[in-house]
């Protein structure tokens, strides 16, 4: 199987037994059979017309929100950032942007073409792919609010447009199709006040910075938010905070947030995460799900 991968025409790079602790935000995790970071949208469709081999496909931005576990990955890792970076300011206030453009950068780049409604994609760790599959969020706001259109490329290669409404999405989650995965969307945002939104970025960053472990090694928040509760306060409330197994830590200054404080295996982070799971289900009687993505058939 890795033969017929070894052999295609692409322009991006393609490497093998390829360790993933730099690709992921958290530091973790094994080698996976083969990477692939394509050059632009025409390199990736070039990969899937030519590849038609049964290995999994496990799509990365950013690394951020994902596990990959010490054992590593059997499949394909195709990582969006930074060959799928076009974003484009079109008539009225439409934005297409593709899957690898960083959410940080879409909210940074709206503010400065004088449209507001993506302020808050600026306190999200990850790129837009991660943030359309997961319907990600960051103080109150969530990127499907604003999603008009969206294109998927499919397991042949072929790019294809979807209207929004042809997803369910809801808190945290898209249910989508097999085999077909997103590559870009259009925004439709509206026109901003002048200097309101660059003042709003600025507080958001602020308040994130006072309140999260940034600069330290995690994947942003591990754990969903039940309906009208707040994981992390419940996780502090049973006395977590600053909890250790291995090289994991429960951050002291967020508890939901985990933190890999110095070599930290996968192991330790799932460890690290029934733990709070069980603990937070025997006091409150409420099953935490995970925020973060297990990738490879991760259990805990």
């Amino acid at each position: 199987m890795l033969a017929e991968l070894q052999a295609l025409d692409v322009r991006g790079k393609l490497v093998f037994d390829e360790p993933m602790m730099a690709y992921n935000t958290w530091g973790v995790g094994g080698r996976a059979q083969c990477v692939f970071q394509p050059a632009d949208m025409a390199d990736l469709q070039a990969f899937f017309k030519q590849y038609d081999g049964a290995l999994p496909f496990f799509w990365m931005g950013l690394g951020s929100n994902v596990l990959i576990p010490d054992e590593g990955l059997s499949g394909v890792v195709v990582i969006s950032h930074p060959g799928l970076q076009k974003i484009s300011y079109e008539d009225g206030c439409s934005v297409y942007v593709e899957a690898g453009v960083a959410c940080s950068k879409l909210a940074r780049n709206s503010v400065k073409h004088g449209l507001q409604g993506v302020e808050f994609m600026a306190g999200i760790p990850g790129t837009v792919g991660g943030a359309l599959a997961m319907n990600a969020g960051a103080f109150g706001g969530c990127t499907w609010e604003h999603v008009q259109s969206l294109e998927v490329i499919t397991r042949a290669g072929e790019v294809q447009q979807r209207p929004a409404d042809q997803f369910k999405v809801s808190y945290r989650s898209v249910e989508t199709t097999d085999n077909e995965w997103f590559v870009a969307a259009h925004f439709q945002l509206s026109p901003a006040k002048e200097d309101e939104d660059s003042v709003s970025i600025r507080e958001l960053l602020a308040k994130r910075n006072d309140s999260q472990p940034i600069g330290e090694k995690n994947c942003g928040s591990v754990f969903k938010n039940p309906p009208g509760l707040f994981a992390a306060k419940m996780i502090e409330e049973c006395g977590l905070k600053g909890l250790r197994i291995g090289g994991a830590e429960i951050s002291p200054k967020h508890a939901n947030f985990i933190t890999n404080i110095g070599n930290a295996s996968a192991t330790d982070i799932t460890q690290l995460m029934s733990t709070v799971m069980s603990a937070v289900k025997k006091q409150y009687g409420i099953e935490l799900e995970p925020e973060v993505r297990l990738l490879g058939g991760m259990e805990w």
